[in-house]
């Protein structure tokens, strides 16, 4: 027989509930991002430089609409081709506080961008099929401090001639630095 006088409870949550209950997760996604005759799209987190804040990504996303393969490359801190513009599809996960919460992260994005990214680090690549969402969840290990950036890069793999879209999502946490 157990006695259940000796035994302790605890509770354990995941970090981005945790993080979401302080108001300090956020989700994004840059929409309908066009790949035409060559070129590429690209979404990246931006931590500005005086942010006050480290940026954890937790997880993201990568939707073809398209009827070719693409390749994804994730870069970390680099400069990205194209003329970028602010995603304003980013909201925080928790709802409940008055005045909601506002991400000091930025997501910015382009379409038919020309080029590679440049300088920084290429992390790793991913390849999808059409019509597929290839995801990932990082638990916040991929950590940037202010200057920082996380940078996922999209192209098709078929012919130069062919043209499609993506959408690219993200889920984040940013931890005030002491």
């Amino acid at each position: 027989m157990i006695n259940l006088g000796s035994i302790e409870k605890s509770v354990n949550i995941p970090i981005e509930l945790y993080e979401s209950t302080l108001g300090k997760y956020f989700i994004g996604y840059a929409d309908e991002l066009s790949i035409k005759n060559g070129t590429s799209a690209w979404a990246m987190l931006y931590n500005p430089r005086r942010s006050g804040v480290n940026l954890h990504v937790n997880v993201w996303t990568v939707t073809d609409i398209s009827n070719n393969p693409f390749r994804a490359q994730f870069w970390f801190n680099s400069d990205p081709p194209g003329n970028a513009s602010e995603s304003s599809l980013v909201t925080p996960s928790n709802m409940a506080f008055r005045p909601t919460p506002q991400p000091q992260i930025r997501l910015l994005k382009a379409s038919n961008a020309n080029g590679g990214p440049e300088g920084g680090v290429k992390a790793f690549v991913r390849r999808g099929e059409p019509g597929t969402t290839v995801v990932e969840v990082e638990n916040g290990k991929l950590i940037f401090p202010p200057g920082g950036s996380f940078l996922v890069f999209v192209t098709l793999t078929d012919s130069a001639c062919v043209s499609g879209a993506a959408r690219i999502a993200f889920g984040w946490w940013e931890e005030r630095i002491r």
